[in-house]
């Protein structure tokens, strides 16, 4: 059963074209990696998947909800970490995640925060504002604020950045245990070590349109890497424009 359905997306900013004519489709269950240089349009399209962007043409429908029509129904539904960590810097972590909680509108709230606070290791920390925090504690903290509200479906932009490799091995194993029980993850990200050993679909983007999608077992050949399966599907090595 398909959780994400996008067809023909056209996303142009003024005389550029981010998006060109995307087409995608994300089952329950998937494990999906959204893959491509920088500048290619993986975080565009993540921002019209989850309603935040309005392509300039196409369809997507996410969990049942018309992304284009109704982008607040689509936000309620999902968990989403941006590409930067970005809580507000006036708040505290614990206050940021109350915050999530009451906008959401969550009942046991005070469990769920203690539950992501001491997965994090963040419990001695939740009364310093977010601006004194490090990089790595505000991504554990929209990390947390992602999944605070148990979603079915969250969407993932470079989730492993600014994470040291004790709590990058700690996400790993969560995020396949959550796929496991049910969960579905639409993931973009530039670490393909990782992405690897967690995608069982991907599709990989290039100036704005997609030149790969599918299996991972059907695309990636017998001996070779994500790594070496992306540089082939973009012709890696040449010299590139990005914008």
């Amino acid at each position: 059963m398909p959780v994400i359905e996008a067809k023909d997306i056209i996303k142009d900013f003024g005389a550029i074209r981010a998006l060109d004519d995307v087409s995608l489709e994300v089952r329950e269950g998937d494990f999906f990696g959204f893959f491509g240089p920088n500048g290619a349009g993986k975080t565009t399209l993540l921002r019209i998947l989850t309603g935040q962007l309005q392509p300039s043409s196409g369809s997507v429908r996410v969990m049942g909800t018309d992304a284009v029509e109704d982008p607040i129904g689509v936000k309620e539904l999902v968990g989403i970490v941006p590409e930067v960590e970005s809580p507000p810097t006036y708040l505290t972590g614990y206050e940021y995640l109350y915050f999530v909680g009451k906008v959401r509108k969550l009942e046991n709230l005070e469990n769920r925060i203690d539950k992501w606070l001491k997965f994090f290791d963040l419990e001695s920390k939740k009364g310093v504002i977010c601006k004194d925090l490090s990089k790595g504690m505000r991504q554990k903290l929209m990390i947390a604020s992602a999944f605070i509200h148990d979603p079915q479906l969250v969407f993932l932009d470079e989730p492993f950045i600014n994470l040291d490799p004790i709590y990058q091995k700690i996400l790993r194993e969560f995020l396949q245990d959550y796929v496991s029980n049910g969960g579905t993850v639409f993931m973009c990200s530039h670490i393909l070590e990782i992405s690897e050993r967690l995608c069982n679909r991907l599709a990989i983007v290039d100036s704005g349109r997609v030149v790969a999608s599918g299996d991972k077992s059907a695309l990636v050949k017998d001996g070779e890497g994500l790594e070496e399966f992306f540089l082939r599907s973009i012709g890696g090595g040449r010299k590139r424009e990005r914008f």
